[in-house]
């Protein structure tokens, strides 16, 4: 199917199943049309006062559908930039189809995801830095990310990103100067000061690009694997976490053969949950097929949870682990006799057996993250989208710096710096828009 942003479209923006409210969106040119053809009240939505809310009925062919609520949003103070109308129905699954059905019949065309935010931003009601923002919105698990998503939805990260901008512009146009007018003795290379301006330019992309494994962290989660050898309790340390059974727990030895994953919130940190089967030897292929999961998630973690049985002998391959990652020992079981491999090491006891055996765990496990900076302390951060836009930026800078400093001719400084130009455009959408809508927004759910 041919689209076109001239389109009328329509979505569902809440989501699927049963609630007490169902909302539908309808934008574009002839959004307000479409309104008029399936609203029954007093008076039209064209004749309606721009953001008030009316009373009346959602009818097609004459067939009452919903009694519902509309309000027309009169461009360009809508969230599209377009004239913009909400219908808030009762959030019955068939009653919400239905009225959808009935706005298609009267016009509009079906929504694609992330359609809605494009128009804003299309529109110049956002940026792209805001536009994600709205996703990160939706899918904050901590205080901190949820503020995070805030503070780059009000614009901040992209006004960092405009000044950086503005001052490669400032940059570029005395270096351009100098190659138009090379008799005023513009020099690119004069003194210190244009040195200084791209130092400073330097340090703030290196200053947003540090914030990238926090960006990471936010929206991801730390990532955690519970691991060690078979009935050690890994299975019931994640549901002791968790606080509810999520993992079968058995006596039988390699029972857990897929890697179960699981997010909690430990003081606004989203922490990732992995539990995994446990290390041995065996000739099973299923456990075996387990066990290389185990060792895949374990190259990608942030943090390792080691877990073993107090009360059996140390593993054989104890001290075989990845001695370059983050891990904290944790001896299970703790309401058994201790086996004597274990007496006086350091480790931190607990049973997850016992209703307060995990006593400490939280601490222990913030204390990590802390000691190896996994903890976000700042809400500004970057995605990965920025980052490589950043990197790109940034190499750039560099070349031109170094063009500077060998005295080289000022055309080639202005090539490096109008590819940082264009990298860091691309964070906000001012360059190369075609390149990266696609991508962005299909990430979007529908009807946002």
């Amino acid at each position: 199917m041919q689209v076109s942003q001239q389109d009328t479209i329509v979505a569902i923006s809440t989501p699927a199943g049963e609630g007490a409210i169902g909302l539908l969106r309808v934008s574009g040119e002839g959004a307000i049309a479409v309104a008029d053809r399936v609203f029954r009240g007093k008076g039209k939505p064209s004749e309606f006062p721009s953001h008030l809310q009316r009373v009346g009925e959602i009818v097609e062919a004459d067939q009452l559908i919903d009694q519902v609520m509309l309000s027309v949003h009169r461009a360009p103070a809508s969230y599209t930039g377009e004239d913009l109308v909400e219908i808030s129905c009762h959030g019955g699954t068939l009653v919400t189809a239905r009225v959808l059905e009935a706005c298609l019949h009267a016009g509009a065309r079906s929504a694609r995801p992330g359609e809605f935010s494009e128009r804003a931003f299309l529109n110049g009601k956002m940026d792209l830095t805001q536009a994600e923002a709205v996703m990160d919105l939706i899918r904050a698990r901590s205080d901190l990310a949820l503020r995070s998503a805030n503070e780059q939805l009000e614009g901040r990260l992209g006004a960092e990103v405009r000044a950086i901008r503005t001052q490669l512009i400032q940059i570029l146009a005395h270096v351009e100067a100098a190659i138009d007018f090379p008799d005023e003795g513009i020099a690119p290379d004069e003194g210190s000061r244009l040195r200084a301006r791209l130092d400073s330019v330097q340090q703030k992309m290196r200053d947003l690009l540090a914030t990238a494994e926090q960006g990471r962290i936010l929206r991801e989660g730390v990532r955690a694997v519970i691991y060690g050898p078979t009935n050690a309790g890994k299975s019931s340390l994640l549901n002791r976490l968790l606080g509810y059974d999520r993992a079968i727990v058995s006596e039988i030895p390699g029972t857990t053969r897929d890697t179960i994953e699981e997010v909690i919130n430990l003081r606004g940190i989203p922490i990732r949950l992995l539990d995994t089967a446990g290390l041995r030897d065996s000739e099973d292929d299923l456990e075996r097929e387990g066990m290389a999961r185990t060792e895949k998630s374990l190259a990608t973690a942030d943090l390792l949870l080691h877990l073993l049985d107090r009360n059996a002998p140390k593993p054989a391959r104890f001290n075989e682990g990845p001695a370059d990652r983050i891990e904290l020992v944790l001896l299970n079981k703790s309401d058994l006799p201790e086996h004597p491999d274990w007496q006086d090491y350091a480790a931190l006891r607990i049973s997850c057996l016992e209703q307060d055996g995990v006593r400490g765990l939280d601490e222990a496990i913030l204390a990590r993250i802390s000691q190896h900076q996994l903890s976000p302390e700042n809400a500004l951060a970057i995605n990965t989208r920025h980052r490589d836009c950043l990197r790109r930026a940034l190499d750039s800078c560099d070349l031109a710096d170094e063009t500077m400093k060998a005295g080289l001719a000022p055309e080639y400084m202005a090539v490096d710096l109008r590819a940082a130009l264009r990298a860091v455009g691309e964070i906000t959408g001012v360059e190369n828009v075609e390149e990266i809508l696609d991508s962005l927004f299909a990430q979007f759910c529908i009807g946002k």
